[in-house]
């Protein structure tokens, strides 16, 4: 385990942990995308990814800065229109992970990516929902990656764009989506995974020289701490490596 690396890497390299080899994950640009590309340079070969530009099975030889970046299209199993990448594949259940991130995440895992304040008269107007709602409904999981702060995750989130465990005291089987929605948090400093009887954003690990005031410093309503609170590993020299040197070597995404 390395002892010198950024929060940045850290989030990435605990993300690519989390995907299984062989998975369908629908994926963005920045962590997320490095996260994928991590995963399958280590454990995950066969894991297929998916932008919501159209590029299905995406092999770039190169980091993408954007999801119509050409380079997307290179070694892609697929290269279709962006309602074929929704019906066909979303919407029909075939996607195994969704990567979300958002403004604001609150305590039931709802994310924000609209305004920061009232709808009407909002304090900031934020760049909107994108596919975020389907991946949120459609994908049978979905992993958030997000930094942690008092004013990113509060304890309900100004404006619901991509449900997560509960809405105005609603289940998401009660208003019958489909997709388990989002399980795990990943932040700069510790897990939160959804409760499975009660959608709760819950802490169930902590990064090395993390406590547990400090996540509780971060978030806007009363942490749960789950019974077997774990410690996560820091970054492999070759997670490191792989990130620094062949992901991500100009530090677009890691800086």
């Amino acid at each position: 385990m390395a002892t010198d690396y950024t929060p940045s890497e850290m989030m990435a390299a605990v993300a690519a942990r989390e995907l299984r080899d062989g998975e369908v994950t629908f994926v963005g640009i920045g962590l997320p995308n490095l996260a994928c590309n991590l995963a399958r340079a280590l454990h995950a070969p066969n894991l297929v990814l998916i932008y919501e530009s159209g590029a299905i099975g995406a092999a770039p030889d190169r980091l993408p800065v954007s999801i119509g970046d050409p380079s997307l299209v290179t070694g892609s199993l697929m290269v279709c229109p962006m309602a074929d990448v929704f019906q066909l594949f979303l919407q029909n259940g075939r996607v195994g992970v969704g990567f979300l991130g958002g403004a604001q995440i609150d305590r039931w895992g709802n994310i924000n990516t609209t305004v920061v304040g009232s709808y009407r008269e909002p304090k900031v107007r934020l760049p909107g929902a994108g596919g975020a709602p389907e991946i949120a409904v459609h994908a049978r999981r979905v992993l958030v990656i997000s930094r942690l702060s008092a004013r990113s995750f509060p304890a309900e989130v100004d404006f619901v764009t991509s449900p997560g465990q509960r809405s105005h005291g609603r289940s998401r089987r009660e208003l019958g989506m489909p997709g388990a929605g989002p399980v795990k948090v990943v932040t700069d400093k510790a897990i939160l995974e959804s409760d499975p009887s009660t959608g709760e954003m819950v802490l169930t690990a902590l990064y090395p020289g993390v406590a547990v005031e400090d996540v509780e410093r971060g978030v806007g309503w009363p942490l749960r701490v789950g019974a077997a609170l774990d410690t996560v590993a820091g970054p492999t020299g070759e997670e490191l490596r792989l990130l620094r040197e062949v992901l991500d070597p100009r530090g677009l995404y890691l800086s």
